[in-house]
């Protein structure tokens, strides 16, 4: 065996390919992860962001139809 030939019953590249092994699946397991929160922040959040705006800016709406009103009758 020429001396740059790796053993197979090294420690070294058992532990190499355990952690190889050991990332390979938390690469997957984060993959997975990463989908399952883009999913829920577009079916769930960016939703409810968007209905709350739009109440927000209704909420602005009256508020400000209010003021108008105010204003009309305080320059006369």
């Amino acid at each position: 065996m020429a001396q740059n030939e790796p053993k197979t019953n090294d420690p070294f590249e058992r532990i190499g390919r355990k952690l190889d092994t050991e990332f390979g699946e938390a690469a997957q397991k984060l993959e997975r992860e990463k989908e399952r929160v883009i999913t829920y922040l577009n079916n769930e959040v960016v939703p409810a962001i968007r209905n709350h705006s739009s109440k927000a800016l209704r909420a602005a709406s009256e508020q400000l139809s209010r003021l108008a009103e105010f204003m009309d009758k305080n320059s006369r």
